[in-house]
């Protein structure tokens, strides 16, 4: 049985609130748990202490035994320490911008520098 420490969605249309579980993998997003370790409530701003809570010792215990967290929920035990921080995927090269928009960026970086260089040059010149 593969077991998988993921988010589990409640509250009303609209208002988004989700429980931290331990679920078997083949079950639905709402289906039948194994143990509820945690919530997260993203109404909350992100500074706020309440808006992700783990049970650390019960966490601990389903990853001894091979539960796998969803990346969503990595992020969370990696922000607590229980576990490290997951490795940031790097950006598809499809969703780079394409010739014409790299080429208007570099010519937009290539101005800054030079009005920058001008606007150094009299300051020089005055000492």
């Amino acid at each position: 049985m593969a077991l998988k420490i993921r988010l589990s969605r409640g509250g009303a249309k609209k208002r988004p609130y989700y429980r931290v579980v331990v679920c078997d993998s083949r079950t639905a997003r709402e289906g039948n748990v194994i143990e509820r370790v945690g919530t997260y409530n993203p109404l909350l701003s992100s500074e706020a202490g309440n808006r992700v809570t783990l049970v650390e010792d019960r966490i601990r215990f389903w990853l001894e035994r091979g539960a796998q967290p969803t990346d969503r929920v990595a992020k969370f035990l990696g922000q607590a320490g229980i576990r490290p921080m997951p490795e940031v995927r790097q950006t598809p090269k499809q969703s780079a911008p394409k010739a014409k928009a790299q080429a208007r960026i570099k010519a937009e970086s290539e101005r800054a520098a030079a009005a920058a260089a001008a606007a150094a040059a009299p300051a020089a010149e005055a000492e």
